[in-house]
């Protein structure tokens, strides 16, 4: 089941919980108790430092051209 965050109008609290994807839109009660609770747009962020700047090369073969197979049947 999905995650989803929560915040409740009375006490102001945010709040996670997993409920069925039919269900993420409906109201629910905050962990105090208080029926009413919104949920909220969350985003996913990844943020990372990496200490390459282009891309790891790739090890699959590349076409060289030619042939039936890019020129690696030898045909």
């Amino acid at each position: 089941m999905p995650l989803y965050e929560y915040r409740c109008p009375i006490c102001d609290d945010t709040f996670e919980a997993r409920r069925p994807m039919a269900e993420a839109s409906d109201p629910i009660d905050c962990p105090q108790g208080h029926a009413g609770s919104r949920r909220l747009l969350s985003m996913f962020a990844s943020v990372g430092v990496s200490g390459a700047s282009a891309p790891a090369p790739s090890s699959a073969p590349r076409p060289s051209g030619g042939g039936c197979c890019g020129g690696m049947c030898g045909c």
